[in-house]
């Protein structure tokens, strides 16, 4: 109805002009040839219309800028203002308070908050806001010394994926100067410390261990990791601070952009379509208000099918690049939001799936890929005490809410919005995989045996 509104508000001044010059004849016209635009949208009874959501500036956000812009809110009868946040504690807490309905926010945080991690809560997610976008970039000083280790292909530029083996004699060299080195990433449960953590690992760099009482991440490290909030990663890089860091776009492009920092790999190919973000709410405010929660949910899926097409990429790095999103140069933005992703400076290779928001079922909270950040903290000691098989499933199933989503996406199909193809069929767990970049096999399904696959971490007794 309020676009039928809005219609006929513009549509009244307009004839009384044009009838003040041509009579009620052309007055007659106009009524006789404008078609009335209805709204398919199905009507909730929403709860709270008035919603206040956070964001980090990063290109993943994309799904609530979109949303808002595009006035897929305004149709679910949702009046929402979208706000930055510093950092992603700052995200956490002003969620838990309800000072934010909902957020923007790391996977690993709601996750942490329900498995005893940090500062708990009861946390849910309806919606998985987009699959890879993250890099890990090194200092120029860094990567000459690197780039020797880098096998090259007939033109002489470096075989992609780069694996840690390439860093490793720089690490042994800081190491015999005595000089730590140091590397920055977002948050002690964001997927940035866990890609950075599997890509090391993987070459057998120990990146340190997390215990009940030093929560540090640490010890025994041959790395230092610490946090470094995303828009400040660059200039951290640039000052020295750490040599090399793991972090969203567009920071990675902007290193390169800059001229102070080569990305090395990103996490599309340390785990192939892996989840990244998700929105959050509380659990109390999903209680209080199942509409709301649903209106929310089935306006960020437009989003994520809307950006998911080809066509809209340009104008969405138009939005993104505006100060109360992103911010960033929108030339910087393109670099990975259009389809190519950039390495060396002039390295510019297709990347089209560096950023995905709907397609390969990207906006389904899957409880497979819940677990497999409950996985990475049991392995590097932030769930400091073996846990049962059973204990992964059961506590995801309280923090991933398909149930949500599926109610949403089904009202979407009614409307015309999305095919019912689109809405997959499943148990919420994904075929096991073996998609990482050392090919070591993941299934949700057996946690345990996944977590004791690993030469280095946690390892644990099946629990009966």
């Amino acid at each position: 109805m309020k676009t039928v509104l809005k219609k006929s508000l513009f549509i009244l001044p307009l004839a009384i002009m044009l009838g003040s010059c041509g009579g009620k004849d052309k007055q007659k016209t106009i009524a006789e040839n404008v078609t009335p635009e209805v709204s398919k949208t199905k009507s909730l009874a929403i709860e709270k219309p008035q919603l206040t959501f956070g964001f980090i500036k990063l290109t993943d956000m994309a799904p609530l800028a979109i949303a808002k812009e595009k006035g897929f809110f305004e149709d679910e009868g949702l009046f929402v203002s979208v706000e930055a946040q510093s950092n992603w504690k700052n995200v956490l807490d002003r969620v838990i308070d309800g000072q934010l309905d909902g957020s923007h926010m790391l996977a690993g945080q709601p996750i942490a908050a329900g498995a005893g991690f940090g500062r708990q809560a009861e946390l849910v997610t309806a919606f998985s806001m987009d699959l890879n976008g993250n890099g890990i970039t090194v200092s120029n000083d860094v990567w000459s010394k690197m780039k020797p280790n880098v096998p090259m292909d007939s033109d002489g530029k470096p075989v992609h994926p780069i694996k840690a083996d390439a860093l490793k004699p720089v690490i042994d060299e800081y190491r015999k100067e005595g000089k730590a080195f140091k590397m920055g990433m977002v948050f002690p449960v964001s997927t940035h410390n866990y890609e950075i953590r599997y890509w090391l690992a993987a070459a057998g760099i120990n990146p340190g261990m997390y215990t009940a009482d030093n929560v540090q991440g640490q010890i025994d490290a041959e790395v230092l990791l610490s946090v470094t909030p995303p828009p400040q990663m660059p200039a951290t890089l640039e000052a020295g601070t750490i040599f090399g860091y793991c972090v969203g776009e567009p920071w990675n492009q902007q290193a390169v952009f800059k001229g102070i920092g080569v990305p090395v790999v990103t996490n599309y190919d340390i785990w192939k379509n892996n989840p990244e973000k998700v929105f959050v709410m509380t659990k109390k405010f999903v209680e209080d208000n199942p509409n709301t929660a649903i209106a929310v949910t089935k306006a960020l899926i437009r989003a994520g099918k809307w950006l998911d097409e080809p066509s809209n990429r340009a104008e969405a790095v138009k939005i993104l690049s505006m100060s109360q999103y992103v911010g960033a140069d929108e030339a910087v933005i393109a670099n990975s939001m259009t389809g190519t992703f950039e390495f060396e400076k002039g390295d510019k290779r297709d990347m089209p799936d560096f950023n995905v928001f709907y397609k390969y079922n990207a906006t389904y909270p899957f409880y497979s890929d819940g677990i497999w950040f409950l996985t990475q903290m049991r392995r590097w000691g932030q769930i400091p005490e073996s846990k049962s098989s059973d204990w992964y499933a059961e506590t995801i199933k309280d923090i991933y809410r398909p149930d949500i989503w599926k109610k949403a996406a089904a009202l979407l199909v009614e409307e015309g919005h999305i095919p019912a193809a689109d809405i997959p069929t499943t148990d919420g767990y994904k075929p096991a995989t073996a998609d990482f970049i050392d090919g070591t096999l993941y299934d949700a399904k057996h946690p345990i045996e996944y977590i004791n696959s690993f030469k280095i971490g946690n390892k644990d007794e099946p629990i009966q």
